[in-house]
């Protein structure tokens, strides 16, 4: 395993990080965490190195920090960082803070939290936590001993970014960065600005929420076969984000063990500055390529999995991101078509929208779901 300096802290992190926000399950319903699995990857993972391990209050419905406390035991606490976060967007009064925070520990099984982060900052958040002091509560848990370190993830424009770097000395903060987003919210501005201020800067999102570890289209694989280089699409992503030296560490959230290891070969074989110009020009293209075909960011967050009609949001953008990416080949288009008939119920469909708003007002990413699924509507259907 690779490791690199975390900012201005003197301990190194392991170049790949597990993500706990896709962890294997028994069924479609994402509270259900295929336990027995998920504690095999997750020790497996950190016997093979990786030394930090985020994870979330709200991920799998809850359950991802109780799984994570059972991975964590049998002396694997002491081989790891714990990373999890406050749902700043579920505080309503200051009473919350220490409800969440207690709940979070016993799920953990935790007596302190390595490094803690402020959730999903954005205009509204970001509110949220000047109106209820959070930074001053966060602090005094520090000073108690239940927090190492403080920071943040974020989910807003670059100008937003800055203006939280400046207000407060943090220790970290996590942005979404891949060669698709590399100019996305924070992007690469924030990425060297965040990492001047000596912060370690985490990345989420390396593979755009396994968009870049599945096939590509022909025209971008045509792209890579002209450096005269073998890799996966997922080992293409992750090399372009290990490659700047401001990056502390990259999460993937692994659900199998084929997806681990092959991540973890990538990480042994990552570095700063390591890819030559030739292969960032084939990287440059392939980004210009799948925005020709009409690339949709959904990370699968899973955060509008609550849809009151009950559909499949991230599903429904997923084959909406692979119909476009087929526009050149009718044939695949009408594939996928038929793969999206029978993966997705009739109940679970697009056209059971009703433009109600409220994924679009829970989406990190800002996207125009409603209209998405109006698109998806009358390409899939």
């Amino acid at each position: 395993m690779q490791y690199r300096q975390f900012g201005k802290l003197g301990w190194k992190v392991s170049a790949l990080s597990f993500g706990t926000m896709r962890l294997p399950l028994n069924s479609t319903n994402q509270a259900d965490i295929n336990e027995r699995e998920a504690i095999k990857l997750i020790r497996y993972a950190i016997d093979e190195g990786v030394n930090y391990l985020d994870t979330a209050y709200v991920y799998h419905e809850g359950n991802s920090e109780v799984v994570v406390g059972k991975a964590l035991e049998s002396g694997y606490r002491n081989k790891v960082k714990i990373a999890t976060k406050l749902p700043v967007f579920s505080v309503r009064d200051k009473a919350d803070l220490d409800k969440i925070f207690d709940n979070q520990l016993k799920k953990l099984k935790a007596k302190h939290i390595d490094f803690y982060l402020l959730h999903s900052l954005m205009n509204s958040t970001w509110k949220k936590v000047q109106e209820f002091d959070i930074i001053k509560w966060a602090e005094n848990k520090i000073k108690e001993g239940k927090i190492g370190y403080l920071g943040f993830s974020f989910h807003d424009e670059y100008e937003l970014f800055r203006e939280i770097i400046d207000i407060f000395d943090w220790s970290f903060c996590q942005i979404q960065y891949n060669y698709l987003d590399e100019h996305f919210q924070a992007g690469k501005v924030g990425l060297r600005y965040a990492a001047q201020k000596g912060l370690a800067v985490i990345i989420m999102e390396p593979l755009a929420g396994g968009l870049l570890a599945v096939k590509p289209p022909k025209e971008i694989q045509q792209e890579w076969d002209k450096t005269g280089i073998k890799r996966t699409p997922a080992d293409w992503a992750l090399q372009w984000v290990w490659n700047h030296p401001e990056v502390a560490t990259a999460l993937s959230g692994m659900n199998s063990k084929m997806q681990l290891q092959e991540n973890l070969e990538s990480a042994n074989n990552s570095g700063p500055n390591t890819l030559s110009k030739i292969e960032m020009d084939a990287l440059s293209k392939s980004r210009e390529l799948f925005q020709k075909c009409g690339y949709i960011g959904c990370s699968k967050c899973y955060y509008c999995s609550n849809c009151s009609q009950g559909i499949d949001i991230p599903v429904t953008l997923e084959f909406l991101n692979r119909y476009a990416a087929k526009r050149r080949d009718p044939t695949e288009q009408e594939k996928i078509k038929q793969q999206y008939a029978t993966v997705v119920p009739v109940e679970r469909r697009a056209n059971n929208c009703i433009h109600c708003g409220q994924c679009e007002k829970v989406c990190p990413q800002h996207l125009p779901v409603g209209k998405l699924l109006t698109e998806a509507t009358t390409s899939l259907l």
